[in-house]
């Protein structure tokens, strides 16, 4: 009999339960038999097991309830997804197909602190799991304490600026925040509108709006938004008459500001996903005054100006999240047109805006480190490729970086889990950002790196 260690949270004097429940969809299994053995702080208690028989005909459904000790404190998280099922709060839904129970993968749905996996199978032949994607969710809809941790924004309202496409970092992160059950608004460029919403009206984004728990994002409403335009008074009459913003009104932050105000009062998230550099492609030494300034302008003030007229519309407690980039204190060649400058400026500007919009409005703010992503934005640089494989050749974690992994990072320093962060630079990159130098160069052919075998 196998008693793994556990780290437990102090003894309590409320029982714990934790109810499984496996849909026998089909009729392949003639027993199944669940044990878990847990270790209290002071003393071993009981495991529980139950079995259940296959019946003819009918599915089954296999229940294991287990009786903790009095130190123990455990419960499924809210919804953590995979491609055989979600587990849900008090339940684990697995795929009909799977004969044996990977460990690693069922204590992933449990709020336990430390946990060595169980080494054994309960069934005469293994069976390959996919990879589970844990992903920010909110809770179910019954009013049922959880304890443990878990990214919870229900009731809470965000507001993303610089969505266009359905294959961003703002996307994604919107895609968490509704996850975690937040509401979500979006401002998107004004000559972007249209093919924006027409693609969402008709469902061209449907299969990207899935959400873990098989629901589709919604988004409450689109507004248009060009954040390089403070008042009205500051877009110059060939904007305002260019065709592309034809029919379009209020679109500048302190009109878009108010908008948001009028239609909904308040907002508790406050999401800064854009960017631009028109010459971005050249040398600073060759960027000229007009295109310095203006990736200044449109990817670093606009945070400043969104901050300013969002901020008195935020709740106590709100949290603004930015995107920032390694250029920003790395030299990255071909990231120019004065683009690793304004990248700096918005870090340096999170840490003063986190202590004045904190004191003032007692709101937390942020940049997240994204690494490479191969967005519709990206590939405008023009080596975003290049500078994919070169993450993955020079990475701790050898892996391509998903936009999902920073939006779960932006809903969770949007959560209360994160009270206590501000003014922080969070890097999502896979730990490119602690590399000295390059370990695919030639140089440290004899050094015998490791290197993960895909």
């Amino acid at each position: 009999m196998i008693h793994p260690p556990f780290c437990l949270s102090p003894p309590s004097d409320a029982l714990n339960k934790i109810i499984l429940v496996k849909t026998l969809r089909s009729q392949q299994y003639s027993e199944e038999l669940f044990s878990f053995y847990y270790l209290s702080l002071h003393s071993p208690f009981s495991a529980f097991a139950l079995s259940a028989s296959q019946r003819s005909g009918k599915s089954q459904f296999l229940r294991m309830a287990a009786t903790a000790a009095s130190c123990v404190q455990l419960a499924a998280r809210p919804c953590i997804s995979s491609s055989h099922g979600v587990v849900k709060e008090g339940a684990a839904i697995l795929g009909a197909n799977s004969k044996a129970v990977s460990w690693t993968k069922l204590t992933s749905a449990c709020n336990i602190s430390s946990l060595v996996p169980f080494q054994r199978s309960f069934t005469s032949s293994s069976v390959k799991f996919n990879n589970v994607v844990t992903k920010a969710m909110s809770n179910s809809g019954e009013d049922k304490p959880v304890s443990g941790l878990q990214i919870d924004l229900k009731g809470k309202r965000a507001f993303i600026a610089g969505i266009a496409d359905d294959n961003g970092y703002g996307w994604a992160i919107a895609k968490s925040l509704a996850a975690a059950g937040a509401e979500i608004l979006v401002g998107t460029w004004v000559p972007a509108l249209n093919i924006f919403e027409t693609s969402l009206r008709r469902g061209k984004f449907d299969e990207s709006r899935v959400l873990p728990d098989g629901s589709l994002m919604e988004i409450t409403k689109v507004y248009p938004l060009d954040a390089v335009f403070d008042s009205p008074d500051d877009a110059p009459e060939d904007i305002k008459t260019n065709k592309r913003y034809a029919g379009s009104t209020n679109w500048t932050v302190s009109e878009v500001a108010e908008s948001v105000k009028q239609d909904f009062g308040c907002i508790d998230i406050l999401v800064h996903s854009l960017a631009n550099g028109p010459e971005v492609s050249k040398p600073l030494l060759e960027t000229s005054r007009n295109g310095y300034l203006a990736a200044l302008s449109a990817s670093s003030y606009s945070y400043v100006s969104l901050l300013k007229h969002f901020l008195p519309l935020m709740n106590p407690g709100g949290s603004s999240i930015s995107l920032t980039y390694i250029a920003s204190e790395r030299i990255i060649p071909g990231y120019g047109g004065g683009m690793s400058s304004a990248k700096a400026a918005l870090e340096s500007d999170t840490r003063v805006l986190a202590f004045e919009a904190g004191r003032k409005h007692k709101i937390r703010v942020n940049t997240i480190s994204a690494g490479p992503l191969r967005s519709r934005a990206a590939k405008a640089i023009g080596f975003i490729d290049t500078m994919i494989e070169y993450s993955i050749a020079n990475a701790p974690l050898q892996k391509e970086l998903s936009a999902d992994e920073v939006g779960n990072a932006a809903a969770f320093l949007a959560s209360p889990l994160a009270s206590a962060i501000t003014g922080a630079v969070v890097y999502v990159d896979n730990g490119l950002n602690a590399m000295g130098v390059g370990v695919d160069s030639p140089i440290f052919k004899d050094l015998n790196i490791p290197s993960y075998k895909h």
